[in-house]
């Protein structure tokens, strides 16, 4: 019988790459290649989980023909409507059950993500009771929005709460505040993320859901304390202390 963790007390779940597929990265990539531009490991850090108004912009810079931000951003959008036309949203094979899991344990759980609220009612909307405090942030304005939705939207302790993502950017976040990480990256062929989570030090990847299980999580838990999470990579600072 599952007993509730000793110190997590939120599980943070990544909306679109995370409980729903993803649907960006194929999306930004062609973007990029349609246009003659290069698809890079920096494109990806200076566009993922960034602000819209700053994705638009190096978006804009990663292609030629002077497009400005917010033009880049509108293309975007668009392109991104005639993909999920052919290629629909859909909820992650074991989203629900790892949200159902995390919920027995005795983990309050929350959704975020970049686009607004009404995206999370439109495709988890029927699950909503599942989540707790506002059910769904969204940090567009205050990305990547770890130290935001633990410390001001829960009031806890940044050891007190697990994020799940599938951006790198996100775990050099939770590295550097001391926030439990699982990376769930995606396996869109040419994205560069799994490789940058692993240079980021994440110890933790699971390829589905279903891997996020009680052992994994009194493994965070436990690695979480005693310091030894995030594996030693030597092209990253060592943050004191962890």
């Amino acid at each position: 019988m599952s007993h509730g963790l000793a110190r997590l007390r939120l599980a943070a779940l990544n909306i679109d790459g995370v409980l729903l597929n993803d649907t960006f990265s194929p999306v930004i990539h062609h973007f990029v290649v349609s246009r003659n531009g290069r698809y890079t490991a920096e494109l990806e850090r200076s566009v993922f989980s960034q602000p819209q108004h700053i994705a638009g912009e190096n978006m804009a810079r990663a292609v030629p023909g002077g497009l400005t931000g917010p033009e880049a951003l509108a293309a975007y959008f668009e392109e991104r409507d005639a993909y999920v036309a052919r290629h629909p949203v859909t909820v992650t094979p074991g989203a629900i059950a790892l949200v159902r899991r995390l919920r027995l344990l005795g983990l309050r759980t929350v959704c975020y993500g970049g686009l607004p609220a009404d995206h999370f009612q439109r495709f988890l909307g029927d699950h909503a009771d599942l989540f707790d405090g506002p059910g769904y942030v969204c940090t567009n304005d205050f990305r990547p929005g770890l130290h935001e939705i633990v410390t001001e939207v829960f009031g806890l302790r940044y050891d007190q709460a697990l994020f799940v993502d599938d951006v790198a950017r996100v775990a050099e976040s939770a590295r550097e505040l001391g926030v439990g990480f699982i990376g769930h990256p995606t396996d869109f062929v040419h994205s560069f993320q799994p490789r940058l989570m692993r240079e980021a030090g994440v110890r933790h990847l699971v390829g589905s859901l279903d891997e996020i299980d009680e052992t994994l999580l009194r493994t965070v838990e436990a690695e979480l304390a005693d310091g030894t999470l995030w594996a030693r990579t030597p092209d990253m600072r060592e943050v004191t202390g962890r």
